[in-house]
């Protein structure tokens, strides 16, 4: 134990999260048999088999749930305190920078995003994980993510807040017993589509709980971004930012209509790791987002 090759370590965060040889091996840029030499060497090094093989691919043993945290969280401080001792380029920078997104952030955030970096950093990678708003803070603790964007407030994490928003009503241009006003009434009495809470979502149920009423849904689902292709023609509606409802109108067959009841605003911000700040590369990351959203709203 006393001589431990830090690539090690790396093999084996990048497999426990990638719960996949092929896929390790893609994002440390080696091959899979190197990957499968370095799990050899592991699985000699904590006598534990530490991963077993299933259909999905790997999952981990007992002993490899509890190396996961500290080992993940030892590393980010390694990889953070060599980075900072280093000038940053990001015109060189052949980093892979992690964040999470919303499906709503896919669309309506990552095309400023990756026009920056290709601007900016066109050797950069970035990989994108779909936003788990429960685990946010735990994968910026653990380095999972280097970012997150996200509406709820998440503890223990430092934050910028990019855009405030609403929510409107989606449906089609064409439905048939509501045209450019929309009664508490009527929203009441047509179907919905509803997308799934774990989104973060849900303060319009919150309210109309609050109302002592409640909408009637057809339809669940577990994106906001099949909308567009289910909507049209039809008699359903959904609730959902103002800022993507415009971008699905451009599609074509759809509008929007304001709420018949007052719903709050809500903040829509970038979240970090304090851990973060001694990094150069991941300072200029979040700032480099933060602009990019920012800008691209301006131009909005």
């Amino acid at each position: 134990m006393s001589h431990i090759d830090l690539n090690l370590i790396r093999t084996f965060v990048t497999l426990y999260e990638a719960r996949s040889v092929t896929l390790a091996a893609e994002r440390l840029f080696v091959t899979q048999p190197s990957v499968s030499y370095g799990l050899a060497r592991l699985r000699e090094l904590f006598d534990d088999a530490l991963f077993s093989r299933t259909r999905d691919g790997i999952q981990p043993t007992f002993v490899a749930e509890q190396l996961y945290g500290p080992l993940r969280e030892s590393l980010t401080r390694i990889e953070s305190t060599v980075q900072g001792c280093r000038q940053f380029d990001p015109a060189s920078t052949e980093r892979r920078f992690r964040i999470a997104l919303s499906d709503l952030g896919e669309i309506g955030f990552l095309p400023l995003i990756l026009a920056r970096l290709n601007q900016d950093a066109p050797l950069a990678e970035v990989e994108v994980l779909p936003l788990q708003v429960d685990q946010v803070g735990e994968w910026l603790a653990s380095g999972k993510v280097d970012a997150a964007i996200c509406r709820q407030p998440v503890p223990g994490v430092r934050s910028r807040v990019l855009m405030h928003e609403r929510y409107v009503c989606l449906l089609s241009t064409g439905h048939p017993r509501i045209d450019q006003q929309l009664s508490l009434e009527q929203f009441l009495a047509e179907r919905h589509v509803a997308v799934t809470r774990t989104t973060g979502h849900g303060n319009v149920e919150d309210v109309l709980k609050n109302m002592n009423v409640e909408r009637r849904i057809s339809l669940h689902v577990p994106h906001f971004s099949v909308l567009p292709k289910i909507i049209p023609g039809t008699d359903l509606l959904a609730v959902l930012p103002a800022q993507i409802a415009r971008l699905f109108i451009h599609e074509g067959e759809l509008k929007m209509l304001e709420l018949p009841f007052p719903v709050a605003e809500f903040a829509v911000s970038l979240n970090w790791h304090p851990n973060s700040d001694s990094s150069a590369a991941l300072r200029w990351f979040c700032d480099t987002i933060a602009d990019a959203i920012i800008s691209g709203q301006g131009q909005n």
